[in-house]
């Protein structure tokens, strides 16, 4: 069974989303919509990084999650 590990660090204002071993980041690429793209070396996303992400501190942060068969 796959994992998703989702980190909000509301002091730093992120919000990161791993979909495989953070261990296996090799590259990060910079989208320009303030979000960068975690990378192994073959290239494939592994997670990503939310910068200036916030919720106002008395709301929780609330994920839904939906997977499609391959």
């Amino acid at each position: 069974m796959a994992q998703v590990k989702v980190f909000h660090d509301r002091e730093g204002g992120t919000l990161t989303v791993w979909f495989d071993d953070p261990q296996q980041e090799y590259i990060c690429e910079e989208t320009g919509e303030e979000v960068i793209l975690m990378k192994d070396k073959s290239r494939r996303v592994i997670g990503f990084e939310k910068l200036n992400y916030s919720v106002p501190v008395s709301e929780n942060v609330n994920f839904a999650f939906e997977t499609v068969g391959a």
